[in-house]
């Protein structure tokens, strides 16, 4: 799999998943909503460790530069 989560791309990833957390543990959210919001943010957490985002590969995205495509 070739990578295509540049570096920033990443950290955004990152602080989508800090917030989303945030949310479902202070927010009085229904359980539905909570769990679509975990499985969101399971999903940001582990494309911006691996560095492959699917749907990115699907519409031709590549937010990486050429150093960090190894």
């Amino acid at each position: 799999m070739k990578k295509n989560v540049g570096a920033i791309d990443k950290t955004i990833r990152l602080i989508i998943t800090a917030v989303a957390a945030i949310v479902i543990i202070l927010g009085d959210l229904p359980l539905a909503l909570s769990v679509i919001l975990g499985i969101i943010g399971t999903i940001m957490l582990i494309t911006s460790f691996i560095g492959y985002c699917g749907l990115y590969a699907i519409f031709g995205i590549n937010s990486c530069t050429t150093e960090e495509t190894d």
